[in-house]
């Protein structure tokens, strides 16, 4: 195995490794960090001003553009492994009373990112790593909000919150692609 295979491999399971951590991250958050934190109810942030959101959006977020680099890195095959387990964990990890949601949630957005991802990513991958993420954390906010409470009322900041992690990414995803560049490192 060659040095730059060795390195796309160790970077595919490590940004893994990080998208599996994003789901049981994004539940702690929910019930243990926030600016208000109502009984029996998520902890919330402010995405914007006047905005509030439950504080695992910034988790979900993230976890949108790493399943983008699982697949630039080791392949789609991972890329839909980590979706499914991705939903599994979700599931797992997700309150009794949201579990449906949230797993479907999961499955059904991290689906569309790869859908939207795969066709885009070879000549374009910071348009592709923006476009899949918006149409996955959008499906992500309307399904799971829709499931878990019968209303899309808290869309804004479901789909605001998610969006500043994917925007936050953006430059260390011109960097890294830079470099596979420097390198010859090419997508799985």
């Amino acid at each position: 195995m060659s040095d730059i295979e060795r390195r796309r491999r160790t970077e595919g399971v490590l940004f893994l490794i990080g998208f599996g951590l994003c789901i049981p991250a994004a539940n702690w958050l929910i019930g243990n960090v926030g600016t208000v934190c109502p009984p029996d109810a998520p902890c919330l942030i402010p995405v914007a001003p006047g905005v509030m959101a439950p504080s695992g959006v910034l988790t979900i977020g993230l976890a949108f553009v790493l399943r983008d680099l699982v697949q630039r890195r080791i392949g789609v095959r991972w890329a839909a492994v980590a979706v499914v387990a991705g939903a599994l964990l979700s599931a797992v990890f997700a309150p009794p009373a949201l579990v449906v949601a949230s797993g479907a949630a999961f499955l059904f957005s991290e689906t569309a990112d790869l859908a939207v991802y795969t066709p885009l990513q070879r000549r374009r991958l910071i348009l592709a790593v923006f476009a899949s993420s918006i149409v996955g954390l959008i499906v992500d906010s309307i399904l799971f909000l829709y499931l878990a409470f019968g209303s899309i009322e808290f869309l804004l900041g479901q789909v605001v919150g998610k969006s500043w992690m994917v925007v936050l990414a953006l430059p260390f995803i011109m960097l890294l692609r830079r470099r596979d560049e420097r390198l010859g490192l090419t997508p799985a």
